[in-house]
């Protein structure tokens, strides 16, 4: 299970999920910095992010707690979008939109009272150092949760048209489930150094 040769291999097997995926979170972040419908749903995100923070900033250790805040909130959604993607595959999708809306938004509001120069600032100080590990971990953890939407709806096309392969699917089912495990070990520790980015080299960035 937890051999590095198998676990590659696996992630070669769903470089497609993964790279639609990507697909999807930027297709977010397109229709979040361009569509206005979405103003007020992605407003009140944004309000939601900024009272997180200041019960951060409130708190008596905020760089401690910002770490532990951050690193649970992507660890725990991760893993729920990993293994309720078996739902039809419809919370991960839904997941990666959202959050690349969230993004597309934020870029597009700052740029909008800012100015441009203190966009690109923002992305390679406030998104680029925690966001390279972040953002492609979330992104894989979909991607699974998007393979295991698809073997839902295979499974259910062969109990209702084709029941004498169910032992087959069964297996792949049984397979894919296995590989989950290393995976989803992989992504927390990812998820848990982003966050000790996010919270110390991140912040000390934009605040400089």
């Amino acid at each position: 299970m937890f051999k590095w040769r198998s676990i590659i291999d696996h992630f070669k097997q769903m470089k497609g999920y993964i790279a639609f995926g990507f697909i999807l979170f930027f297709a977010g972040m397109v229709i979040g910095g361009t569509n206005p419908a979405f103003r007020d749903f992605l407003t009140s995100q944004i309000e939601g992010l900024r009272e997180l923070s200041n019960m951060i900033d409130q708190s008596n250790n905020p760089t401690l707690t910002m770490m532990i805040v951050i690193f649970l909130n992507n660890a725990i959604k991760s893993i729920f979008v990993m293994y309720l993607g078996a739902m039809f595959g419809i919370l991960p999708l839904l997941f990666l939109v959202v959050n690349g809306m969230v993004v597309g938004y934020l870029l597009k509001h700052v740029a909008e009272q800012q100015g441009g120069g203190v966009v690109l600032e923002l992305i390679f100080k406030g998104l680029l150092p925690h966001g390279i590990i972040e953002i492609p971990a979330i992104i894989i953890a979909c991607a699974y949760g998007l393979r295991f939407g698809v073997l839902a709806f295979k499974g259910l096309g062969i109990v209702l048209f084709a029941r004498a392969k169910a032992p087959g699917i069964g297996r792949e089912m049984e397979f894919f489930v296995i590989r989950t495990v290393p995976v989803m070990i992989i992504l927390t520790i990812s998820l848990l150094v982003a966050s000790i980015i996010e919270s110390t080299i991140t912040t000390w960035l934009l605040s400089l």
